[in-house]
């Protein structure tokens, strides 16, 4: 930062300022954990020296207290990936399977929501499709917060469902499956080059509940990239100029990813010990019937209380997972 021409480029000091806010943060944490570490020592020290119970006490608390920071910090450390920093876009899909996929992809968007407020983190919602009945057909919101995505790709793959059918009056046990694909969110030091000829932009008129405005114009927009066949839309603005913007960032998001996994196929290939992580496998099994357990399928955890999974808690499966080494 020290240098003449430094802010010669704005864009590219852009992303040196953003990689030494992210480095000094880290530094001025680590050195809190060092001073909360001394602190502990010194009053263990005087506790035994004076046989006092009630600094032992004091310093085992300081110590579960430091021991929860040291864990966070871990996690926090091993999110070096280039994309790690930025927010999220998540998208989850039903299966096949109707109704029940559909109240199925509702409750995982629900346990993420759950999340997101958890985390202090905020979600803004780009297009949700209702269900024919019930549940939802999609949705796709983008989550800010930091770290987002250096924690939610850990999310992405399918999630399976097994429970007693809420719309089978025989009662009968069905299975259910969601996708959840999760993308970073690509800010102005990105950037993703997408050929206006290569896109069909075809507008709607907004489906759901909503004001007069909502249903009555044509202002929901859907864009397709011919060249991947990717389909993108947006339908949540009152604006057609914003939602075509909502869409578009959608898009290079997409985009993103996808030249970065075809990069990521490419090292797989070449480490031929590494296994291979595919969008489309079966990551998270949900069962409520017969017995009450959420296990994950990579790391092997489980939890028997699936209800407070279901109403957000993640971190365990998203940090077992990372540091695992799972994603």
């Amino acid at each position: 930062m020290g240098a003449e021409k430094f802010w010669n480029d704005p864009d590219q000091a852009k992303v040196i300022l953003k990689e030494r806010a992210l480095l000094s943060g880290a530094i001025d944490r680590w050195r809190a954990l060092y001073a909360d570490v001394e602190e502990c020592e010194t009053l263990l020290d005087l506790a035994l020296e004076a046989d006092d119970e009630k600094s032992a006490e004091e310093a085992r608390k300081l110590s579960e207290a430091v021991e929860a920071k040291l864990k966070k910090f871990t996690i926090e450390v091993m999110l070096d990936g280039d994309d790690d920093t930025c927010n999220a876009i998540v998208s989850v899909n039903a299966g096949a399977g109707g109704t029940e996929a559909q109240d199925w992809a509702e409750m995982l968007f629900r346990m993420y929501s759950r999340w997101i407020e958890s985390k202090g983190f905020k979600l803004n919602l780009i297009d949700y499709q209702a269900g024919d009945e019930a549940g939802i057909k999609g949705v796709t919101f983008s989550v800010s917060g930091e770290y987002a995505f250096g924690y939610l790709k850990t999310e992405s793959g399918v999630h399976r469902l097994v429970r007693i059918s809420p719309f089978n009056a025989n009662g009968k046990r069905h299975t259910s499956f969601a996708s959840v694909f999760v993308y970073p969110e690509i800010d102005d030091t990105i950037h993703v080059d997408i050929d206006e000829n290569d896109l069909r932009i075809d507008t709607f008129r907004a489906s759901g509940a909503g004001g007069q405005h909502v249903n009555k114009t044509s202002s929901a927009i859907r864009i397709t990239h011919a060249p991947t066949g990717i389909v993108v839309q947006c339908q949540q603005e009152k604006s057609q100029t914003r939602n075509k913007e909502l869409a578009m960032k959608v898009l290079a998001a997409r985009l993103y990813q996808l030249e970065k996994d075809k990069q990521k196929k490419k090292l797989q290939a070449m480490h031929d010990t590494k296994d291979e992580i595919a969008w489309g496998s079966q990551i998270r099994s949900y069962v409520l019937h017969p017995y009450q357990m959420a296990k994950d399928h990579r790391t092997h955890l489980e939890i028997g209380d699936v209800a407070s999974v279901l109403d957000g808690r993640l971190d365990p499966f998203i940090e077992g997972a990372l540091l695992s080494g799972a994603v």
